[in-house]
């Protein structure tokens, strides 16, 4: 069975046999050498500080649903009585949360975690519950900051993920199944995952990890009790433990919070470029000696990029402090900065070593009635980003009722990810693929927190 990627994060699989054998003290927390004659390590004391300040998450959300799919009809729907809109039904969930501002009472989860909840409650390790307000979401990174007031909360200081390494041991707090405050231990298995397809940015610190639905928005610990990740997903086979879960590094975390405690919102910037991974018959074409890099395909008349001088073909290996490895590492690293900030850009032109600096813009945004992509379309108004890095797919922004585009499912606020599995970022391709595929086309949206596939035939 193919695995599948779920974001209901994580507690950590237990350190086993762990050999201490003279280590008086361990990143700040101190050992005994021995209890009755025999060693016994502990994490307590690394524990215990952290621990009030992992929330539980509640909420609630409701719905408006038919109760038979005639009801929609207005013919049929008027012989029955119903409240407008349909029957509510309220809908919960489960999750944690991190407190990094104890003084301001602000919180650091998942916004798979919130969704569109209607309340937000968040229980307190002494018991107590409290209402909580939603700051802002920022569904290309899953994270979310909500607010309680409260008093005597306890925060976790913010670590640096970006001096992990794989090996390090960590620690996940968090509500694994609504049962209450767990901790579970374990190491970093692997750094920096991308293309999972679980978020727009990507950047996953890997751990071993039990699959504990529940986790989602707790926290990554290291052994000096620092936060350095918010758990996330998992990945699991047919609901099995694998042992493989992903947390999103503080750096980023911080980045996003920062903004959508100024903005409410996330402000992406970008270059105005579309870029490419380095291949090893790309750098010999190039006669390049590095192999690793993002080389820029397109340049847009007008973008910043264009006015800093980057061209078709230069290699980009670095941005402010982050190696550039390929387009991923490209997108993250412009993805995460204002629009309006400047950042420095290193990259290679025919073998010489070259920097410039950029003051990224928000991406053009294009709009586009339906009709004049393809007659299926019609009734629906598009946006799409020019100039991205890598764009997120075509935002729907209106549908008529019992138009066309409404007859194939598409609602407002859907997100136009793909067809026919492949990945579309502009009218352009939109258009090209869909007037290839005249039946049976496919196509990939992102709802809410879902992701669906509709078929057209």
């Amino acid at each position: 069975m193919k695995p599948s990627l779920r974001p209901v994060m994580v507690g950590l699989l237990g350190l086993a046999a762990l050999v201490v054998t003279d280590l008086p003290s361990w990143a700040g927390a101190t050992f005994p050498r021995a209890v009755q004659g025999a060693p016994l390590p502990t994490l307590a004391d690394i524990i215990e500080p952290v621990i009030p300040a992992v929330v539980n998450i509640a909420t609630s959300t409701r719905t408006q649903v038919l109760e038979h799919p005639l009801l929609s009809d207005p013919f049929f729907g008027q012989f029955f009585k119903q409240p407008p809109g349909g029957k509510a039904r309220e809908q919960k969930s489960l999750g944690s949360g991190v407190v990094v501002d104890a003084r301001k009472g602000i919180i650091l989860t998942n916004q798979h975690v919130i969704g569109k909840a209607d309340e937000i409650t968040a229980t307190l390790r002494d018991g107590r519950t409290v209402q909580a307000r939603l700051i802002g979401v920022d569904p290309a990174t899953d994270i979310a900051v909500i607010q309680v007031q409260a008093k005597n909360l306890q925060d976790v200081p913010l670590g640096d993920s970006d001096v992990l390494r794989v090996g390090d041991f960590v620690v996940a707090i968090g509500n694994p199944f609504g049962l209450g405050q767990t901790v579970t231990s374990g190491i970093v298995s692997a750094l920096g995952r991308k293309g999972l397809g679980i978020k727009g940015y990507e950047d996953f610190i890997q751990t071993d990890a039990s699959i504990n639905p529940g986790n989602s928005g707790g926290a990554l610990v290291n052994l000096r009790g620092e936060l350095i990740g918010i758990n996330t997903a998992i990945l699991a086979r047919g609901g099995g433990n694998v042992g493989i879960g992903f947390a999103i590094p503080v750096n980023m975390a911080r980045q996003i919070m920062d903004q959508l405690l100024q903005y409410g919102d996330v402000r992406r910037g970008g270059l105005g470029i579309q870029a490419q991974d380095l291949t090893a018959e790309l750098a010999e074409a190039f006669a390049i000696a590095v192999r690793e890099g993002a080389v820029v395909a397109k340049v847009v008349s007008g973008s910043p990029g264009e006015r800093a001088g980057l061209r078709r073909g230069d290699v980009i290996v670095r941005v402010n402090n982050h190696t550039v490895r390929g387009r991923g590492d490209l997108h993250n690293a412009i993805g995460l900065v204002r629009a309006g900030e400047q950042v420095q850009v290193e990259f290679v032109r025919e073998g010489v070593t070259r920097t410039v600096n950029v003051v990224v813009a928000e991406p053009e945004r294009q709009r586009s009635a339906g009709e004049q992509i393809d007659s299926r379309l019609e009734g629906a108004v598009l946006e799409a980003f020019e100039g991205t890095d890598k764009a997120e797919g075509i935002r729907v922004i209106s549908v008529e009722e019992n138009s066309p585009a409404w007859m194939i499912k598409l609602r407002a606020e859907d997100r136009i990810l793909s067809l026919q599995k492949r990945p579309v970022n502009s009218f352009r391709e939109l258009k090209a693929i869909m007037q290839k595929v005249k039946n049976k086309l496919l196509i990939g949206i992102r709802r809410g927190n879902e992701n669906l596939l509709i078929l057209v035939r």
